[in-house]
């Protein structure tokens, strides 16, 4: 039983993509909350220097190699010998015009990451769980471009929808064992990710805290007010809380100041 003050005490956690931005802020609210996390990325030196900090693991994973996500979670299992959360939460952007214009091949590599990688993450930690008699909780990086259009290149919006429909079918599947399966969509988080789409689409340098000025100003319903990393791991640690979010499967968690239920961004990338 997770006790008041260590919300994932003796849990087991997996987070791809977890050596710096989103991933590596998650990891480290998981470990004070209790839970041992493995850390894994392709970001060897970030990746160990987050694992050792928090008193974790490290492995190397690309998820887009099934094997690299498998290993992980044998990682976990080898380690404390059960998987009580995954967070699947690497990707990447491209960052296409037109869709006159869009590179096929680029699509698939992202698609490959994004949309497989979390396939991956999912049927492992699925399988993981099972053996282990049931329970636990799966969680996935989408994002606001999976909700309305306009937020994202339309690779990228590609892959968030792919992964909100994976997630409400796998919480179908998954739920006559106690696994919940649930999804963050992130909006307005000025992460390496965002700061780049940013440049692009604007056409100018511009730095982490200029872009979160402008998604206080434009893109939140809060005023003065942008989506930070904490604000995600803080959604990310209620989602693989039993005590709190035990009901909750099949379930996208939009964190976006309010954004994409009051307004239409369609002109935002594409004018």
């Amino acid at each position: 039983m997770e006790n008041s003050s260590k919300r994932l005490s003796n849990k087991v956690a997996v987070i791809t993509g977890g050596a710096r931005g989103i991933g590596a802020a998650t990891a480290k609210l998981f470990a004070e909350n209790g839970a041992y996390v493995v850390v894994a990325d392709i970001l060897d030196e970030e990746g160990k220097q987050v694992a050792e900090s928090i008193g974790g693991m490290y492995v190397h994973c690309d998820v887009s190699r099934e094997e690299d996500v498998e290993m992980a979670v044998q990682v976990a299992m080898a380690r404390k010998n059960k998987l009580d959360v995954m967070f699947n939460n690497a990707g990447i952007a491209i960052y296409e015009g037109s869709i006159t214009d869009i590179d096929v091949d680029k699509v698939n590599h992202l698609v490959s990451v994004n949309v497989n990688g979390v396939l991956h993450g999912v049927k492992h930690a699925a399988k993981a769980m099972i053996k282990g008699g049931g329970g636990g909780s799966i969680i996935c990086t989408s994002s606001s471009a999976g909700e309305m259009g306009g937020l994202g290149g339309h690779a990228y919006t590609l892959s968030k929808g792919a992964i909100n429909g994976l997630v409400r079918s796998t919480a179908c599947e998954l739920g006559s064992y106690g696994i919940r399966v649930n999804s963050i969509s992130p909006h307005g988080v000025p992460t390496e990710i965002l700061v780049k789409a940013y440049r692009k689409f604007l056409g100018h340098e511009v730095d982490a805290t200029e872009v979160g000025r402008i998604v206080a100003e434009k893109g939140s319903l809060l005023h003065g007010r942008w989506g930070t990393v904490e604000d995600v791991a803080n959604a990310a640690l209620f989602l693989a809380s039993d005590r709190e979010s035990g009901f909750v499967t099949g379930h996208n968690l939009v964190i976006d100041g309010g954004y994409t239920s009051a307004t239409n961004a369609c002109q935002f990338i594409y004018q």
